[in-house]
C-alpha cells in the first residue's frame, strides 16, 4: 500500500504558483443534476487540459481497483494522521469509512499543467471553501430547474430504491437552499434545464478569461 502524500509544510509548502496558473474548480450539484454527462463532455472536448484528483479512503479495494488509480487506499490510522496534519482539502466518513482529498493531489495536477475539477459534495464545498492556506479553487454549482424535474431524472434511472430516491431528493433539497443562501462560495450557478445550453455554460465559465484557455 502506497503511504499517503507529503503533507504541506515549511519543507515542502504548497505549490501556490502552480495552483494560480491552473487554479481548480470546484463544481458541485445533486445527484441527477447532470455533472457527469457535463464533465464527461467537457474531458472529451479538452483531452489535456484537465484532470481528476484521486481520493484517499480508507475503505478496502473493490475488485479489480488499484491504488493509486481510484483511490489511494490506506488506514484509518494514517487517515487521521494526514487529517491532523492539515493534509486535506477536504474529508468525510460514509458509512463507516473516510474520504478525503489530499492537498498533493490537487497539486500534482497543477504541477502537471493541467486544472484539477473536483466533483463534491456540499459539505466537501464549506471545507474547501474555508481552508485556511489552501488557494481558493472557482467554484461552480450545477442545479435542476426543479425538484419535479429533478425526481422524474432520478426515477427515470430505473436504478434506484424509492428509498434511495427520498435520501437523494432530500439531500438535494438541502443543497440547493445552500446554494441560494448567502454562506455558499458559488462564482457561478448553472440551471441544467437543456443538456446543451448548460454544457456551453459551464464550459465558458472554465474556459473563460480567468479560467482555462483553450
Amino acid at each position: 500500500m502506497a503511504p499517503p502524500p507529503p503533507t504541506p509544510s515549511a519543507a515542502n509548502p504548497i505549490d501556490t504558483a502552480a495552483l494560480a496558473a491552473h487554479r481548480p474548480i470546484v463544481i458541485s450539484g445533486p445527484s441527477g443534476a447532470g455533472k457527469s454527462t457535463i464533465l464527461k463532455r467537457l474531458f472529451a472536448e479538452f483531452p489535456d487540459k484537465f484532470g481528476f484528483s484521486v481520493s484517499h479512503t480508507t475503505r478496502a479495494p473493490r475488485a479489480g481497483e488499484e491504488d493509486g488509480r481510484e483511490y489511494h487506499f490506506t488506514t484509518k490510522e494514517k487517515f487521521l494522521e494526514l487529517v491532523e496534519q492539515g493534509g486535506f482539502i477536504e474529508h468525510a466518513q460514509f458509512g463507516g469509512n473516510h474520504y478525503g482529498t489530499s492537498v498533493r493531489a490537487v497539486q500534482e495536477i497543477a504541477e502537471r499543467g493541467r486544472v484539477c475539477i473536483l466533483d463534491i459534495e456540499m459539505e466537501g464545498v464549506k471545507q474547501v471553501a474555508s481552508h485556511p492556506t489552501f488557494p481558493r479553487p472557482r467554484f461552480l454549482f450545477l442545479a435542476p430547474p426543479s425538484m419535479e424535474v429533478l425526481e422524474a431524472r432520478l426515477r427515470g434511472r430505473a436504478s434506484d430504491s424509492e428509498d434511495a430516491i427520498q435520501k437523494r431528493l432530500k439531500q438535494a433539497a438541502y443543497e440547493m437552499e445552500f446554494a441560494n443562501s448567502s454562506d455558499a462560495p458559488h462564482d457561478k450557478v448553472v440551471v441544467n434545464n437543456d443538456l446543451d445550453t448548460a454544457y456551453r455554460e459551464v464550459r465558458d465559465f472554465i474556459i473563460g478569461k480567468e479560467g482555462v484557455q483553450a
